[in-house]
């Protein structure tokens, strides 16, 4: 069982707020996994807190097989009801809050990035739990848009059905859901009207379909049978150009 509290004293505590089907959340992954990894032994206490963003998120069965296959080791906590974001005034995904071992807040970041920083606390905290630990360098930028200061040129905005579906092109019938269009028959078709994206992905449901988020480059989705259910697209950054 996880009680935060009684790492109190005795752990800097790490909590990042996520959701296994945005994919800002999963670029964030490969930090998280390897901050548990170089620190746990050393008094740090990494907690993932997945506060859903979809319908089907609430689920637990579905976010543990996410979690299993995303290889994640450190704890994480099922937030179905927004009781812990609520708590928190927590105000997107992904959101990171690093606490020292007396409890006190000393770093909150907002979306990708500043993983440098974010680092550098890390070890500052753990040298005052015990200062004569030593730590390797900070880990290096997992892709060019985690360069410190590097500018990137915005991405499309996310696409969030039914809402948005002006913004989509639709072929056959699809019916509006609480937080998607679901197919309504076999052959059904939606396409992103225009993006500009790193990577453009769909998140997807229903229909026998493992929910959660599916690469599509061309931002086109397909239907191979009723009761697929689209609740929206997501984009990535575009990566900035190398360097000569």
């Amino acid at each position: 069982m996880l009680r935060t509290q009684a790492e109190v004293g005795r752990r800097a505590i790490l909590i990042e707020f996520w959701d296994y089907a945005r994919i800002n959340s999963l670029r964030t992954q490969p930090y998280m996994k390897a901050w548990h990894e170089r620190y746990s032994g050393l008094g740090l206490r990494v907690v993932g807190v997945h506060t859903p963003g979809y319908s089907f998120g609430r689920e637990r069965e579905p976010a543990e097989r996410a979690v299993a296959r995303l290889g994640i080791e450190y704890a994480v906590a099922l937030d179905s009801q927004f009781e812990v974001w609520n708590l928190y005034g927590n105000k997107g995904w992904p959101a990171r809050y690093l606490f020292d071992r007396r409890g006190w807040l000393r770093l909150i970041h907002y979306g990708e990035g500043e993983y440098l920083e974010t680092e550098v606390t890390i070890q500052e905290l753990l040298q005052e739990i015990d200062e004569d630990a030593t730590f390797p360098d900070p880990l290096e930028p997992v892709r060019a848009e985690d360069v410190p200061g590097v500018e990137l040129e915005p991405q499309t905005a996310d696409i969030a059905l039914p809402g948005d579906r002006d913004r989509v092109e639709l072929a056959r019938d699809w019916i509006d859901g609480p937080d998607y269009i679901e197919a309504a028959d076999a052959g059904g078709g939606a396409a992103v009207k225009s993006f500009t994206a790193g990577q453009a992905f769909a998140v997807l449901s229903g229909a026998e379909v493992e929910p959660g988020l599916y690469e599509v480059p061309d931002g086109v989705v397909s239907a191979e049978s009723p009761g697929l259910r689209l609740h929206g697209f997501q984009f990535t950054p575009i990566p900035p150009p190398e360097r000569s």
